[in-house]
């Protein structure tokens, strides 16, 4: 059989899980249900003989992230595609599509979310060998996920006749939009309804030909997005305007709704989108009282919880059903049951002009992270890491000056002409004006304290003099 090309697709913010997955650091690059970040999950789950290296289709902010988060776990990306804004699942599929077909038409497509949890990975195998056999035969093919229960929160897909040229496969009788209670339960007794899944399996040149029957001028405003694009560094840029211009729209209702090409594999693979903190508490490891526990966390009397902590102590005592999590800046208290309205937080930050809905008090970055922590009139601590080999581009201040200390690790600083090396316990000077640089040239992480003072500290003061991959 010939190889499946994984793409994956990590344009997502995940909302609902605030104060955790915020929109510069979202819920598909955390670490939720295992060792390893959800996409690094994904990319492992579709790695071995049978698959070809994968395609990520991601939001350009987050392009660095995701390319230290596949080095860390020694996966090398055919192409990670850069979307220059979000345009929904049906033109980050035909972006792929077509960059695929240009090697080969008849490549099949494996596209997975990239924040999504399968406990049972010889099941997904399986569905996803069933799924490409019905895919080289033209079909789309969507995963259709055995119902655990009278879900509100999914679409549901009806199966039809079986294939005869391929096991386990269906043709689709219907998708149907997310139910109310009553309807799910129908759906659950009628036994022939699964959840949408959000995966699908197809051949390049037989999707193609579907959205450009349905969706003429979207294939060519991203056709015109490929061909005006450019590759930086690792990266495939997309031509803005051109992308923009695509209508922002599901491959559901582009797509597998009309086409009469579609077809379902059910599956039990212990799957979850991990949509909500409820979700994440279900697909979570419990302790005898129902409790998902992660983090600097103690209880008594507690159960059916999420309870987690990023950084301060949390204690509970005598509740039950609740979600608690705490970063270090935020803190959520929420019903269980009530955790999908978290976006509604979200959307208030979002209107207020805040910034906890946007980035962590941790901002990563390519060459490590900085964490902010102390601000005050004229002044800034920040505590920065910088990744072994790494660096900081060579930059100037007009407005402030900077002390740093280094707490561990070996430094090159560079002030103007000078050049010297810094190691744990030793400082340095950086005067307004300056031109300087930090390098770490030791095998471990660089950690040091940097103090900024002067009449503005803002980003906007910094002047560079090389391209933004030192930023």
């Amino acid at each position: 059989m010939a190889l499946l090309h994984p793409v994956i697709l990590s344009g997502g913010v995940g909302s609902r899980l605030w104060p955790l997955s915020r929109s510069l650091f979202p819920k598909q690059l955390l670490v939720l249900a295992g060792d390893q970040s959800l996409i690094q999950d994904t990319v492992r789950r579709a790695a071995g003989p049978a698959f070809a290296e994968p395609t990520i289709v991601c939001n350009v902010e987050h392009r660095f992230l995701i390319a230290e988060q596949m080095r860390a776990a020694g996966h090398m990306p055919g192409a990670i595609v850069l979307e220059p804004m979000g345009r929904n699942t049906a033109p980050a599929a035909a972006i792929a599509a077509l960059m695929l077909a240009e090697k080969n038409p008849d490549a099949i497509l494996l596209l997975m979310p990239a924040d999504h949890v399968v406990r049972d990975l010889d099941a997904f195998r399986q569905a996803a060998d069933s799924a490409a056999e019905a895919a080289a035969q033209g079909f789309l093919v969507t995963f259709g996920i055995a119902p655990r229960g009278p879900e509100t929160g999914y679409g549901y897909v009806q199966r039809g006749a079986p294939l005869p040229e391929s096991a386990h496969t269906f043709t689709v009788r219907r998708f149907v939009e997310k139910p109310d209670a009553a309807t799910a339960r129908r759906y659950i007794e009628a036994g022939d309804y699964y959840w949408n899944s959000g995966m699908f399996a197809f051949r390049a040149s037989s999707f193609l030909a579907e959205l450009e029957r349905l969706e003429p001028i979207m294939v060519a405003n991203c056709k015109a997005a490929i061909r005006g694009g450019k590759q930086d560094l690792d990266f495939f840029r997309l031509e803005p305007k051109a992308f923009e211009a695509c209508k922002s729209i599901s491959i559901d209702y582009a797509v597998m709704e009309h086409t009469q090409k579609a077809a379902i594999v059910p599956v039990e693979m212990g799957w979850s989108d991990i949509g909500s903190w409820e979700a994440l508490w279900d697909a979570s490891d419990k302790d005898s009282g129902g409790n998902a526990l992660k983090g600097d966390v103690l209880h008594h009397a507690t159960r059916n919880s999420y309870l987690r902590s990023e950084g301060p102590l949390v204690a509970a005592v005598g509740v039950e059903d609740l979600v608690v999590v705490a970063t270090k800046d935020a803190v959520l208290v929420s019903r269980k049951d009530a955790s999908q309205d978290v976006k509604k937080i979200v959307e208030q930050l979002d209107q207020s002009g805040r910034e906890l809905h946007v980035t962590h008090r941790k901002v990563f970055r390519p060459w490590g992270a900085y964490e902010g922590l102390d601000i005050g009139e004229n002044f800034q601590v920040k505590r920065i890491t910088v990744n072994p080999g790494a660096k900081l581009s060579l930059q100037m201040h007009h407005k402030r000056a900077e002390h740093w200390v280094v707490v561990s690790g070996t430094a090159r600083v560079t002030r103007d002409d000078e050049v010297f090396t810094l190691g744990e316990n030793e400082s340095t000077f950086i005067p307004l004006g300056a031109r300087h640089r930090l390098e770490n040239i030791g095998t471990e992480p660089l950690h040091l304290i940097e103090v900024q003072s002067g009449r503005y500290l803002g980003e906007d003061d910094i002047v560079r003099f090389e391209d933004s991959y030192g930023r």
